[in-house]
């Protein structure tokens, strides 16, 4: 079997103590490819030199609902900076793409809204996603949204904002209308650990209602571990155990599971 976890953030300082010995244990345990996911400047950068080094790792860059600065003309110096590196890593990777070369951007994210951490920008957070979208139009690349408390207005820009590439609701809160609509725009649902969580009450229905060809898997780590392992730093290679619960809930197998997701992800990625 072969996995891909959709979204991880090996970039985070909680792994700057283990990152390389952890590294080649996740290349041991069947992880075939994953995701190294940026949120602000520092991180994208980050994640695209930890991505240089290691050929199954792609980044993704944006700026996330929480890391907007706290006023509009620091939100545009920040907006043209994250386009810059992504396209100036985009077109090395297309001038020179061989086996050894740098993996460049393969979506623009995490982007969205997040109104339960912060609630006084809404309007500027608006703002940022929006120009984000259009930055995935331009460079022609999927979006990975984050949105918590913000449904509506997640669903009212989407609809409002076409994205070209589509892309992924990573982290899918188990919203049953946020997951109908989402699909029916075209976009991929990511479950990760809340899924196998036991107060996750509509867990099982939610995952039903995603069709196969359209969801993935992913970690999020190092935050939110699945079951058995709830409370402790998460890695990919406990991307398994989510799509353990998906294949229990599906009644299918787990080999049907990593198959359909590692293929789902190289679709929209484009890997």
């Amino acid at each position: 079997m072969k996995f891909f976890d959709s979204h991880a953030h090996l970039n985070d300082e909680k792994f700057d103590e283990d990152r390389e010995e952890l590294i080649e244990k996740i290349q041991g345990d069947e992880i075939e490819k994953f995701i190294t996911a940026g949120y602000s400047i520092e991180s994208s950068k980050k994640a695209i030199e930890l991505c240089k080094k290691y050929k199954f790792m792609y980044p993704i860059c944006g700026i996330s609902p929480n890391d907007i600065p706290q006023t509009e003309d620091e939100l545009w110096k920040d907006l043209a900076e994250i386009e810059q590196i992504i396209e100036t890593n985009i077109k090395k990777t297309e001038r020179d793409k061989t086996e050894t070369s740098p993996n460049g951007p393969v979506a623009v994210g995490e982007i969205g809204l997040d109104y339960y951490w912060n609630k006084e920008n809404k309007e500027l957070q608006k703002l940022a996603f929006i120009e984000q979208i259009k930055m995935a139009n331009k460079l022609k690349l999927p979006i990975v949204i984050h949105t918590r408390e913000a449904v509506m207005d997640t669903i009212d820009i989407l609809k409002q904002n076409e994205v070209i590439k589509k892309g992924i609701f990573h982290c899918c809160p188990l919203n049953r209308e946020l997951v109908k609509e989402a699909l029916k725009l075209g976009f991929y649902i990511s479950f990760a650990g809340p899924v196998t969580f036991k107060n996750s009450k509509n867990a099982d229905e939610i995952i039903n209602l995603v069709p196969n060809d359209r969801m993935l898997i992913e970690t999020d780590s190092p935050y939110l571990s699945p079951e058995p392992l709830r409370g402790r730093r998460n890695d990919p290679r406990n991307v398994k155990l989510t799509a353990k619960k998906i294949a229990d809930v599906k009644g299918i197998s787990l080999e049907e599971v990593a198959e359909l997701t590692y293929e789902n992800a190289r679709r929209i990625f484009e890997i």
